[in-house]
């Protein structure tokens, strides 16, 4: 065999060896990537259900810790509002009060009267009969006139132009004169500009100013049992007296009698809050500062059924009559 032949044959044969064994590792490699996706594919849904598994495990604990955390978070806040509402509740009147009170003013009523005198008369006069008797009874007589104190009531500023707002029944003598005691010891000559005749309210006038003011809030939110403040001029010689109570009635008709004369007002506020004599024609008003009545009358003999105009009312009486708005 030449030398060519012997070449040829060992080529042939190398390049079959070489071809059977690309074919077997063909097949092998084959092999083994079924077998590594059939193991990567069992992996997967082993990991799938493990991460379901952790996932309702999560959730179980979210459940478990949130309600309790939400419960204790629950009774904290009631515990910090409870906490809260107590402090708040004199700091609520005290600050309602401050807001208010440098608005109310105490009127008093002034009026000439008699000067009257004593003197001893026999009572029979000139008679001769009895002119040597010595009987004689005291007898009053003129002597000229005064002008000084009749009575007081309270009103309070709704304008620091001066504007103020109180009781028709205070004011209700045209003979009278007026005289406004402010809260910081000032005293002012007041002229009454307006008189209700529907509503047992007034409108007065002092010069000068700018004043502190009451606001005016909305009288027909006002709710049962609701705490609210009045400030007067208790008995007539206590200013700006401060007493606390609730709405205890709404819509309430009543026949009110004062200044000499007997009035029936409807739809006017029941409050506890003690309202004296003198307190007429002072703000009834909530913890927020705002005025939702006028303190108008009281029941003799009571402690704690008093009434109040309500704030609406007076608002819509003075826009109409004297154009203003509040």
């Amino acid at each position: 065999m030449s030398t060519r032949k012997i070449a040829f044959t060992l080529i042939f044969l190398l390049a079959a060896a070489i071809a059977g064994t690309n074919a077997y590792l063909i097949k092998t490699a084959g092999d083994l990537s079924a077998k590594t996706a059939e193991v990567e594919k069992s992996a997967n849904e082993k990991i799938l259900i493990l991460h379901k598994q952790i996932a309702a495990l999560e959730e179980a604990v979210r459940e478990a810790t949130g309600e309790n955390a939400r419960v204790a978070l629950s009774l904290s806040e009631i515990e910090k509002r409870q906490e809260l509402r107590e402090k708040s509740q004199d700091e609520l009147l005290t600050e309602a009060v401050a807001k208010v009170a440098p608005a109310v003013v105490s009127i008093v009523i002034s009026k000439d009267v008699q000067k009257l005198e004593v003197v001893f008369q026999n009572p029979f006069g000139d008679d001769p009969f009895f002119k040597d008797f010595d009987i004689k009874i005291p007898v009053y007589r003129q002597r000229g006139v005064e002008h000084r104190q009749v009575g007081s009531g309270t009103g309070f500023l709704i304008t620091s132009d001066g504007y103020i707002v109180t009781n028709r029944h205070i004011v209700n003598d045209e003979k009278a004169t007026y005289t406004v005691l402010l809260s910081d010891g000032g005293q002012k000559n007041a002229s009454v500009v307006y008189r209700d005749p529907n509503n047992d309210a007034a409108v007065l006038k002092i010069s000068g100013g700018p004043y502190p003011v009451a606001k005016f809030g909305n009288s027909s939110g006002v709710k049962l049992g609701q705490t609210v403040i009045a400030i007067g001029n208790a008995l007539g010689q206590y200013n700006n007296s401060v007493s606390v109570g609730i709405i205890s009635g709404l819509n309430r008709s009543i026949e009110a009698a004062g200044g000499g004369v007997v009035e029936k007002l409807t739809n006017v506020i029941q409050t506890d809050a003690a309202i004296n004599p003198g307190n007429s024609g002072g703000p009834l008003f909530t913890t927020g500062g705002e005025v939702i009545g006028i303190n108008v009358a009281t029941v003799i003999g009571s402690n704690s059924i008093s009434f109040a105009i309500p704030a609406n009312t007076i608002k819509k009486s003075l826009q109409q009559a004297l154009g203003i708005s509040l």
